[in-house]
């Protein structure tokens, strides 16, 4: 298992770990879904002053991880550890947007998303509200 105990994450790299991490989720990561990641690095308030550079690094850890047996696991134990609470719904709605920009969400990205879900402590109706902008968003 790769050691994550050196690895420290900002807030940001969280968020973009788990973007990444819903899109790797079905093992098929979608030219829409990169669209996705790097127009929320380029846009969102939250990774104002962000080194992009920084995104090949965290995608390298989640991949690494996603090999690992208990690798989900350790990488919520990381996200739990730098991710302030208040950014917890931002993290779900991002992985979200990220699930449903190629306009399907297969049975992995479904469970990758209730595990999120779980692991942030999201509560159901602000789950739901957050989802159903996400599937607004992305229809065609």
């Amino acid at each position: 298992m790769p050691d994550t105990s050196s690895l420290s994450l900002s807030a940001q790299d969280c968020l973009v770990a788990l973007m990444i991490a819903v899109s790797a989720s079905d093992e098929d990561i979608r030219t829409a879904e990169l669209v996705k990641i790097e127009s929320a690095l380029n846009l969102l308030p939250v990774f104002s002053g962000y080194d992009n550079d920084r995104v090949a690094m965290i995608s390298k850890t989640v991949f690494d991880l996603f090999e690992q047996e208990d690798g989900l696991d350790a990488l919520f134990g990381l996200i739990r550890e730098a991710l302030p609470e208040r950014l917890n719904e931002t993290a779900y709605a991002l992985a979200c947007d990220v699930a449903a920009a190629d306009g399907t969400l297969d049975e992995a990205e479904l469970r990758l998303l209730e595990e999120i879900r779980y692991e942030l402590n999201i509560d159901r109706l602000h789950a739901a509200a957050i989802e159903r902008g996400a599937r607004a968003r992305h229809l065609t």
